[in-house]
């Protein structure tokens, strides 16, 4: 075990050995060596083989020397030095085995835990992703992951080879020379005590390292994305945000500093421990072989054999240490993996049949879940007091959306719009009642035929940093180009994609930035028609545009809604004057329904929405 190996074993943050892991922990783990048993029984056989290597040269040299050099015997000195050589060339290529075996095992649970992380938060609820931090989730990915494989590379690695390895060297050295075997191991608190109270300091050097780099690191993250950096333009203070910036970088150079004296005296701890016990080897047993009761080999075999003694000794009294830091790690990936999904598909799920769609709210009641269903405080970051799962939000919402028909939902902003859309593309299930499609309970049904029967556009079009092609494929990725032409036609898009140096191989950078609000929608869209769904759910498609980005994307949506079912949301009630259906939602009920002809006749909140809407845009105009 080299120095390295056994400062980082030293310095682990000892708080976790009296840690108490969630029950079943240990059994899960074992679960997940099951799928490497084989690979685990090679590899700790072939721990144990280079093990017993480690004594192998020190004892040939007693022999080497004893039997071949003293009295002269040249060829026994060759075929000793050859055995030497064969042993060491045996050795370096168990190393190479060893390292392929360890690499597989590690890399492979790695492999098999960042897939299950990755695939399990994906199906984790929005209201999930609103509160857990990106780069604490990505964490898990990374870092506890890789912690987690330690225990069944690094830490089963040390635990066999160094237990292995201290039981034969001390044995070795007890059978040539029991006075000086015990000299040595009395000489053990001297190497182990220093290496704690260093190793402790260093522990805490590091997590307060660790905690440095992940302020700096937030701080870039958050700044270095397209909106983070224009907020800090129109916002910000360069000067202040420089200052921000230097404290931390500074704190991490100043405990990179301390960090690298202290490790440099723990090499120098260490080598100066093991360079009195080598004193003492060769002055007590340079006296006893001058007094003949020790020869020139033996000597020189304990030397050696001494040189390897502390380190695996000193990597054992840490063991316990090392083997709960990978099981913490493995307790927190579990963590994750054991938050269940909100909404998940039945076993026995069915296909919503492929037929012009049809809609039917059933009595629906809703409440957001609390913090404590979908979420994790220890992903959260920030303490947070709001734990406790909302009021109803909605309450006894019925209707149906008829074939090719085009429902509007309408009222003010917090009214719960945007949450019955929401449960009609089921990013959640209703706490009451039924969402029926096609006559399908929600509930029931495949989500791969519910995602080919519904499709989304937002108020606020996400893009992937990636080429316009990509963005467009990711809603059919077996699309040809002209299927992607067509569909960019149809949206009123396809000038601006000819205009572009690299056509539909242009990237559209970070959250696809370095497009308009207008053109992101109207793309958003083309990414829709692509699809091609049977029910269009557009939530307030047009807000926040101007006045000829607005006229652009009611075009591409007047093609996205011809012979297509929709539920719209809309701030601007013209947009919607024609809907089949228009509902009035406020406080989380419908209070009105009819066509916008009723509606205004009717005199309630449309019509004062309505009224408000028009006055306001009579100003406008008249301002301009």
């Amino acid at each position: 075990m080299s120095g390295w190996q056994v400062m980082n074993s030293m310095t682990r943050d000892s708080s976790v050995r009296d840690h108490r892991l969630a029950p079943g922990t240990r059994r899960r783990v074992l679960s997940y060596a099951a799928a490497y048993k084989g690979l685990i029984a090679v590899f700790l056989g072939l721990t144990v083989i280079d093990s017993l290597l480690v004594v192998a040269s020190p004892l040939l040299l007693q022999r080497l020397i004893d039997d071949g050099v003293i009295p002269g015997n040249a060829g026994l000195v060759i075929q000793l030095a050859v055995l030497v050589a064969l042993i060491a060339l045996a050795d370096a290529t168990l190393t190479l085995v060893e390292r392929w075996f360890s690499s597989r095992i590690g890399e492979g649970l790695i492999y098999d835990l960042r897939t299950q992380v990755f695939g399990h938060v994906l199906r984790q609820p929005i209201a999930f992703f609103t509160r857990a931090q990106t780069g604490a989730l990505v964490t898990r990915l990374n870092s506890d992951v890789i912690g987690a494989q330690q225990a069944f590379t690094s830490v089963l690695q040390n635990l066999v080879g160094n237990a292995i390895s201290l039981v034969v060297i001390v044995v070795a050295m007890a059978s040539l020379s029991w006075q000086l075997t015990l000299g040595a191991l009395l000489l053990v608190p001297l190497f182990i005590v220093p290496a704690r109270i260093i190793g402790r300091r260093l522990a805490g050097l590091t997590r307060r390292q660790m905690s440095l780099n992940a302020e700096m690191g937030a701080q870039m993250s958050e700044r270095f994305n397209v909106a983070g950096a224009l907020l800090v333009k129109l916002f910000g203070d360069p000067r202040r945000e420089d200052a921000e910036y230097a404290d931390h970088a500074r704190g991490v150079r100043d405990v990179g500093v301390t960090l690298a004296v202290n490790r440099s005296v723990f090499f120098v701890a260490l080598g100066l421990v093991a360079s009195l016990a080598t004193a003492m080897v060769y002055g007590f047993g340079g006296v006893m072989a001058v007094n003949g009761l020790l020869t020139v080999g033996t000597l020189l075999a304990l030397a050696a054999l001494l040189a390897r003694l502390y380190a695996p000794l000193t990597a054992l009294s840490n063991v316990r240490v090392d083997v709960m830091t990978a099981l913490v790690s493995f307790e927190r990936v579990f963590e994750v993996l054991d938050l269940k999904p909100l909404v998940e598909q039945k076993p026995d799920a069915v296909d919503i049949p492929d037929e012009p769609v049809r809609v039917e709210i059933d009595q629906v009641s809703f409440r957001y879940p609390s913090a404590d269903e979908i979420s994790l405080a220890s992903l959260e970051g920030v303490a947070s007091g709001d734990r406790k799962g909302s009021g109803d939000i909605l309450h006894d919402i019925t209707f149906d959306v008829v074939p090719g028909s085009m429902v509007a939902l309408v009222g003010p902003s917090g009214a719960g719009k945007t949450t019955i859309t929401s449960l009609v593309a089921r990013l959640y299930d209703p706490t009451e009642g039924a969402i029926r499609v096609n006559g399908v309970d929600l509930r029931d049904a495949t989500l791969t035929s519910l995602h080919d029967r519904v499709g989304v556009v937002t108020q606020e079009a996400h893009l992937f940093h990636d080429t316009l092609r990509a963005n467009l494929l990711y809603a059919k990725p077996e699309a040809t180009t002209a299927e992607l032409e067509a569909a960019l036609r149809a949206a009123q898009v396809w000038h601006l994609v000819e205009s572009l140096p690299a056509g539909l191989d242009t990237v559209v950078g970070d959250r696809g930035h370095r497009l308009s609000g207008g053109e992101k929608q109207r793309f958003a869209i083309a990414r829709l028609l692509l699809k091609g769904p049977g029910l269009v759910v557009l939530d307030e498609a047009t807000a926040h545009l101007d006045s000829e980005s607005e006229a652009a994307v009611q075009r591409a949506l007047d093609a996205a809604l011809a012979d297509r079912t929709s539920i719209v949301i809309a701030h601007r009630l013209s947009t919607v004057r024609g809907a089949d259906q228009i509902l009035v939602v406020d406080d989380g009920r419908i209070v009105e329904r009819g066509s916008h002809v009723q509606l205004l006749a009717q005199g309630g909140l449309y019509a004062d929405l309505y009224r408000t809407q028009f006055a306001e845009q009579a100003v406008t105009a008249a301002q301009t």
